[in-house]
């Protein structure tokens, strides 16, 4: 008799489950409470990316390419000084001036190349407070010509009267492509004459001594123990 209860207690001890049958169980119950919402935000997500894509290939794409093909011609005046009609064109299609490619194609990468073609035309022309708008609208992750847009954006401040923006700015260029000696030691030596300007010699030096120590063979460098003898230093 023993033996018997012993037996039936057997048969009805409950039965473990591996881990992999909870899994699927755990995973069973989920998805028959939340299937369809998972399907629909992967579909959603399917969507978004395929769009992304088809916008940049079917869209984007093109528009780039148009905006390209309009500028070539105020490109080509930009080069012979013309920023005028650089700027504004010549009312054809062929020529219609970075102005109007900004207006029609300036979500596109030419468009806001325009944009920094359009600051250097308004600089040209004096027209400063115009330079620093489409200077500043233009966004670049190339330091090759951030050095350029700080540059002219220093420039435009500084003929405005604006000279602690004009500071930040030729002190931005002067480190935003070190390999640029050129033009990094120039927008530099700028930043220091300014700096004096407002009697604050220390910084001055300090950025000269700069000039000197990094970029000794440009012209700036040659001359920067003129100007510190001139502010005072002598080291």
């Amino acid at each position: 008799m023993a033996t018997e209860v012993k037996q039936t207690e057997q048969t009805t001890a409950p039965v473990q489950k591996s881990a992999e049958e909870r899994f699927a169980n755990t995973f069973e119950g989920f998805w028959a409470r939340n299937g369809k919402k998972v399907s629909i935000g992967i579909l959603a997500v399917v969507v978004l990316v395929g769009g992304y894509f088809a916008y940049n290939h079917f869209v984007k794409g093109p528009e780039n390419l148009k905006a390209g093909n309009a500028m070539w011609k105020a490109e080509s005046n930009f080069r012979n000084d013309s920023f005028a009609l650089a700027l504004n064109g010549d009312n054809t299609a062929a020529n219609p001036g970075f102005l109007k490619v900004i207006s029609k194609y300036g979500g596109t990468e030419s468009g806001n190349l325009a944009k920094f073609y359009a600051g250097s035309c308004y600089l040209q022309l004096g027209d400063f407070n115009n330079a620093i708008k489409y200077l500043k609208d233009y966004s670049s992750t190339s330091d090759v010509l951030n050095v350029r847009v700080y540059g002219q954006l220093g420039d435009a401040y500084s003929e405005l009267g604006k000279k602690t923006e004009a500071i930040d700015n030729y002190k931005k260029a002067g480190k935003a492509f070190t390999e640029d000696t050129f033009n990094s030691s120039e927008y530099l030596f700028r930043a220091a004459m300014l700096l004096a300007d407002e009697n604050k010699t220390a910084d001055a030096i300090a950025i000269l001594k700069d000039v000197k120590k990094n970029f000794p063979l440009t012209q700036r460098g040659y001359e920067a123990d003129k100007y510190l003898a001139k502010l005072g230093e002598t080291k």
